[in-house]
């Protein structure tokens, strides 16, 4: 039966390729679903539904493992238009809508039911069936109309609207086989990059490509490497290490003995007009008997298909329109108070690059970018334009670009000479904007969703991985590794102990490996950014300035040597400058109303984060700052266990004349929580030794509490003169006096006397205790004691001590039911297990019958050990 108001058949359509996978009802099991569904996309091709398809995954294999406590079954189906996922668990069980009771599937506030709403908010078609065994949710995802490898002409277009290129057009052509290495690389990539072609045959393109790391845009190098064809924009970082912007198609062949590789064509990001595939015209319609498009005129047919190539083709478009030097386009941000710059032409910015500049840039009608506005002469009124600012342009136009009245960004073009613009050249930019403005925001809303969309998926495998681990070291690589590359090219992470400690350089991680150390060394050098608990980002400059003057003094220093000897030097020096010349941001790590660190994000020289991606890093940080606090507390918890648990142990274990001593403690968990496991051995009085051997009810700090009073009275009783079974008594009396914080207690307690004869006489009490076992010289082992009533559950006790005399080669053991209880499914290791481990030890020192038993232990069962163990072996050695 299925839902109301939802599809429960999937349309007809043909089946290509299918993946399935079951996911047992265990937490790591939602992130590996995620994992297994993210591989199977990409692996077909299919990236730009990869993101909503782990998102709708993830909630519906939540609900299965999580909520419904069962096995989830994912079953992948690729299809020509898109791609099914089917998830089912064996909790068939559900809620019926009652007619008119307003019953909705769920509230995106409830921790569980959220699947469904996304499903319907996400899905092109999603659907609920239900058997008497299983229940299952699928959902459809249609592949976005794109269309690839057509062919197709274009209409006759006026000189001036023609594509710009230089006058030697250069493609370069480089061959990458399938590990991703250059084999092959051009005449022209050598004049393009700077690199000759014995310098980069041989190295991953990955270490040249700067590619776009935005989530939810795009796909990975790796990826596109692998699809059967690509096309997009990425850098390409040059011989002088900048990045140059390229527009590549990538195209994957195969060789007559079958290798496969990728043939790559690059050129100029505003020469790719060369290679760029035309998108398909809809069918039944040609380029003759379509009406004449005032927006198809302005930007050229066909129209780019992405918003960066949309922006790219508007401004240069502008610019020869106007017969200008230069032009530029800023998108508005949310609250329409600033604009982004997100594409230049005849300008030396493509360092402007997502730079912002206020709406309002004066006061009057002129400083406002939601009016046209024609400066004559920039020298006149300098910051009129910050964009321009020295760039030897003297005259601009600027036209606001609005959708329904709301301002959406601003378009300009400008020239070398002053006057350059009259009012009617004013007006045909308005109009060219006007035709434009609704094309340009509908692609900036999709790339937006796209965004959006991949930064629900990169925060959700964000916080798994942070919650993955306590480890504080572990947090702090964690949150570099993150960020890197796909928020920023750089990173550093500094952490503050208290409030009254500075801020402590933690972690530093670049992109490039070999740029570390000199960043590290920078910002080892320069006062960290303040803790401002203010949340957001906010500028630091520090370190530009800082790598900008180490640079300068060295260059000085060179010319002044006139040496080549300092070569290496600056040219480390001049990469490190580079790296962090670009826009800095600080973020504070707030947790539980403190500052306890800062994460900051730099770019290289000239670039700068936009606005989506700083709002996406605010909230990894929020996240990083609450993992990392955990992890100090779970630190800080470990210590205090630890120094407590050794201060509930003998610091030493004294030499006793005659008898060999050996005691192996090994306690269980992550070292959290202090056990309630002890032993002692002590002086009494000349010539006799006082041994203990004992377990406390619990773990914490209440086991800890009855652990350190019985220690502690044990070792005065017993010097004051009392007897063994006196000493247990009153340490009986004393548990009990601690009322609802008492614990029982299980001993074994002794006293011991080395002979002259080379024999010892010893008198023990085992009160509840595992017994202690003795292994005599001819193999045999017996039990050295009879058991008799716990300690701290009845208030009078009769306890009487037993002598055994221990001949030179035996030996007396004695453990904690950690040893005796170990288990490995139904078997137990047992007092008889132990005894057979026991008659194996003959003639071993005291040392090596410990460890055999601890080794035994240990291989009886495969899974660690879950509770304390102690082992206490005393061995009287036989005379040379």
């Amino acid at each position: 039966m299925a839902e109301p108001g939802v599809e429960t058949r999937m349309r007809s359509s043909v089946i290509t390729a299918r993946a399935a996978a079951t996911f047992e009802p265990v937490g790591r099991s939602v992130a590996t679903a995620r994992a297994f569904v993210r591989d199977t996309l990409q692996g077909w091709g299919y990236s730009d539904i990869v993101d909503d398809a782990v998102v709708l995954t993830s909630e519906l294999v939540t609900n299965a493992v999580i909520h419904a406590g069962t096995s989830a079954d994912v079953l992948c189906l690729r299809t020509e238009d898109g791609v099914r996922v089917e998830v089912a668990d064996r909790y068939p069980e559900r809620e019926v809508p009652m007619q008119g009771t307003g019953q909705s599937l769920g509230s995106p506030d409830r921790e569980n039911g959220r699947g469904l709403l996304l499903c319907a908010a996400l899905a092109s078609r999603w659907g609920v069936e239900y058997s008497p065994t299983y229940k299952k949710v699928w959902f459809q995802l249609d592949l976005p109309d794109r269309a690839v490898g057509t062919r197709s002409a274009g209409p006759v277009l006026p000189t001036d609207l023609l594509p710009v290129a230089d006058e030697r057009v250069r493609v370069a052509v480089i061959q990458v086989d399938t590990a991703g290495i250059l084999v092959s690389w051009n005449e022209d990539a050598e004049q393009i990059f700077g690199y000759v072609a014995e310098k980069v045959v041989g190295r991953p393109l990955g270490d040249l490509a700067a590619w776009p790391h935005t989530p939810g845009i795009g796909t990975g190098i790796a990826e596109a490497l692998l699809l059967s064809r690509w096309e997009g924009s990425y850098g390409m970082r040059g011989a002088d290490g900048r990045v140059i912007p390229v527009y590549a198609s990538h195209l994957r062949v195969r060789d007559t003995r079958g290798e496969p590789s990728t043939v790559c064509l690059l050129v100029r990001d505003y020469e790719r007009a060369v290679i760029q595939t035309p998108l398909r015209a809809p069918a039944g319609e040609s380029a003759e008997n379509r009406a004449a498009d005032p927006f198809e005129i302005f930007i050229g047919s066909p129209a780019p298909d992405d918003l960066d190539g949309l922006l790219q083709r508007t401004v240069e478009r502008a610019r020869d329109m106007l017969d200008a030097d230069s032009g530029f386009l800023l998108l508005a941000t949310d609250d329409e108070t600033e604009l982004e710059v997100r594409a230049t032409t005849g300008l030396p910015s493509a360092r402007q690059r997502f730079a912002r500049v206020p709406v309002e840039a004066s006061t009057g009608r002129y400083g406002s970018a939601r009016m046209p506005a024609v400066h004559d002469d920039l020298t006149a009124s300098p910051g009129a334009v910050p964009l321009l600012g020295g760039t030897g342009m003297r005259s601009v136009v600027t036209v606001p670009l609005k959708v329904e009245g709301r301002l959406t960004g601003s378009l300009g073009v400008a020239s070398e000479t002053a006057g350059r613009f009259s009012n009617e050249e004013a007006l045909r930019l308005q109009f060219a904007a006007d035709r434009i403005a609704l094309a340009v925001e509908s692609a900036r809303l999709g790339e937006l969703e796209r965004l959006r969309r991949g930064s629900l998926s990169f925060l959700v495998e964000a916080s798994d991985l942070l919650a993955g681990t306590l480890d504080r070291d572990q947090t702090l690589a964690l949150m570099a590794q993150m960020t890197i590359p796909t928020l920023a090219t750089w990173c550093a992470v500094y952490t503050i102990a208290d409030q009254s400690s500075d801020p402590y350089l933690s972690f530093v991680l670049h992109e490039d490996e070999e740029r570390i150390d000199g960043l590290k060394a920078l910002l080892s050098r320069i006062s960290p950014p303040d803790p401002v608990p203010t949340p957001g980002a906010r500028i630091w400059t520090a370190p530009a300035e800082a790598a900008h003057q180490s640079a300068l003094r060295t260059s000085m220093r060179e010319l002044g040597n006139g040496s080549a000897s300092t070569t290496s030097g600056i040219g480390t020096t001049l990469a490190t400058a580079a790296a962090v010349g670009g826009e800095t941001v600080v973020l504070p790590l707030v947790a539980r109303n403190r500052v306890i660190g800062m994460l900051t994000l730099g770019k290289p020289s000239d670039d700068h984060f936009r606005q989506e991606i700083l709002e996406l890093a605010e909230d990894l940080s929020r996240r990083a700052a609450l993992a990392l606090d955990n992890a100090r507390l779970y630190s800080e918890r470990t210590a205090i266990s630890q120094a407590l648990q050794r201060s509930l142990l003998p610091p030493g274990l004294p030499q006793i004349p005659g008898v060999e001593v050996e005691v192996i403690y090994r306690a269980a968990g992550e070292g959290n929580e202090v056990g309630g496991d002890f032993y002692d051995l002590f002086p009494i009085k000349d010539g006799a030794y006082g041994f203990a051997i004992g377990d406390v009810c619990g773990t914490g700090p209440e086991a800890a509490a009855v652990t350190g009073l019985a220690r502690h009275a044990l070792r005065l009783l017993a010097r004051e003169g009392f007897t063994g079974p006196a000493v247990l008594e009153r340490l009986n009396a004393a548990i009990l006096d601690e009322g609802t914080r008492s614990r029982f207690l299980t001993l074994l307690y002794g006293e011991l006397w080395p002979q002259e004869d080379g024999s010892a006489v010893l008198k023990v009490v085992c009160a509840g205790h595992p017994l202690p076992l003795r292994l005599r010289q001819d193999g045999s082992v017996e039990s050295a004691a009879d058991p008799q009533p716990l300690l701290g559950v009845m208030e009078d006790l009769e306890l009487y001590e037993q002598v055994i005399t221990l001949d030179p080669g035996d030996v007396l053991l004695c453990v904690t039911d950690g040893v005796t209880e170990r288990r490995e499914g139904t078997r137990m290791l047992g007092d008889d297990g132990l005894a057979d481990v026991l008659t194996t030890c003959t003639g071993l020192t005291a040392g090596a019958v410990a460890t055999r038993v601890l080794r035994a232990v240990e291989r009886f069962a495969a899974e660690p050990a879950s509770d304390d163990m102690a082992i206490l072996a005393m061995r009287i050695p036989e005379p040379e």
